[in-house]
């Protein structure tokens, strides 16, 4: 009997660390437990890339203070080079995208330029605090013009999603738009949830203890808003992974239902030195104390995710 219960156990430890593993086809909770790193077998399944001049489109959803718009908008604006932002920067991080861009198959390489786009505030919760992915974030991020734009739904920690915490931080996909001159296209969306009150062991750290896996001090957040920092780490990861995969036909590895991108390759890893547990060796502002590896533009400091060269087929970190 006592071989039996412990045989329970074990499967059921197992389906739940599956769980973790496939069940996400965004940035998964398990980059937070961060497991050794194994060569990765990355593949271009010949789609499309996003190319040309994208506006990045925010959809606020809930109660957001204009401080904690800042830190974003300052994230989407400082993608773009700017002479006066110090090193490392978020355009330097970015700028390593374009390597996935020369690999592609494509007969004529296209360049990417991003800009921040329009910004719409939901802050009466017009579908409600409980909303599902499939449904409700589509219906969301179909606001505003869709045409040569991402669009991206941030829900505030108030806001409850199918899925939030117990299985993903945030996720990508696709979206038909709405018939123009008798045709239809594909827009690309981005979601991500502020989990502050909710599961920041899950979703924001190493600003927040993690809830399993090794345990560590938790690093001092660089805009001093746990929920907020966490957000920027989800957005950019996901960011990378919907320019580089935007149809489920791009650069990605495993199954296409919950795929590893571009940034989700590289769980847990923020600098060198990077184990289990610990983020890596960063920057720290001397006044602070906060962790960073990116300047940003207006004095911001960002931490980023490692991405994944695949020229090279290892997770590159800015410091």
């Amino acid at each position: 009997m006592a071989s039996s219960s412990a045989s329970k156990h074990l499967l059921s430890f197992v389906l739940l660390l599956s769980l973790f593993c496939f069940s996400s086809a965004a940035r998964s909770l398990a980059e937070t437990s961060d497991q050794t790193q194994q060569p990765i077998l990355f593949q271009y399944h010949n789609g499309p890339l996003l190319t040309g001049k994208i506006s990045i489109n925010l959809i606020w959803y809930g109660k957001f203070k204009p401080s904690q718009r800042a830190i974003v908008s300052d994230f989407i604006t400082s993608l773009s080079s700017s002479p006066s932002t110090d090193q490392p920067s978020v355009a330097t991080w970015w700028k390593s995208i374009e390597k996935y861009y020369r690999l592609s198959n494509a007969k004529k390489t296209s360049s990417l330029s991003l800009s921040l786009g329009t910004q719409i505030l939901d802050e009466n919760y017009s579908l409600g605090k409980s909303l599902s992915v499939g449904t409700h974030i589509k219906q969301l991020a179909g606001k505003g013009g869709q045409s040569n734009a991402i669009k991206v739904v941030l829900t505030s920690s108030d806001v409850l999603i199918d899925g939030f915490c117990s299985s993903k931080c945030g996720t990508h996909g696709s979206s038909k738009s709405s018939f123009i001159r008798g045709k239809s296209s594909k827009f690309a969306y981005i979601w991500v949830g502020n989990s502050e009150t909710q599961c920041p062991g899950q979703c924001a750290w190493p600003f927040h203890q993690p809830i399993y896996g090794p345990q560590s001090p938790p690093l001092v957040a660089p805009n001093n808003d746990v929920g907020l920092d966490g957000m920027i780490i989800n957005l950019a990861s996901l960011l990378a992974g919907t320019v580089t995969n935007p149809f489920g036909n791009g650069f990605y590895q495993g199954p296409k239902e919950a795929p590893l991108e571009a940034a989700s390759a590289c769980p847990g890893v923020y600098a060198k030195g990077a184990y289990p547990g610990y983020a890596g060796d960063l920057l720290v502002d001397a006044t602070t104390g906060a962790s960073y590896n990116a300047n940003g533009q207006n004095g911001k400091k960002y931490l980023l995710p490692a991405l994944f060269d695949p020229s090279s087929s290892t997770c590159s970190t800015l410091v």
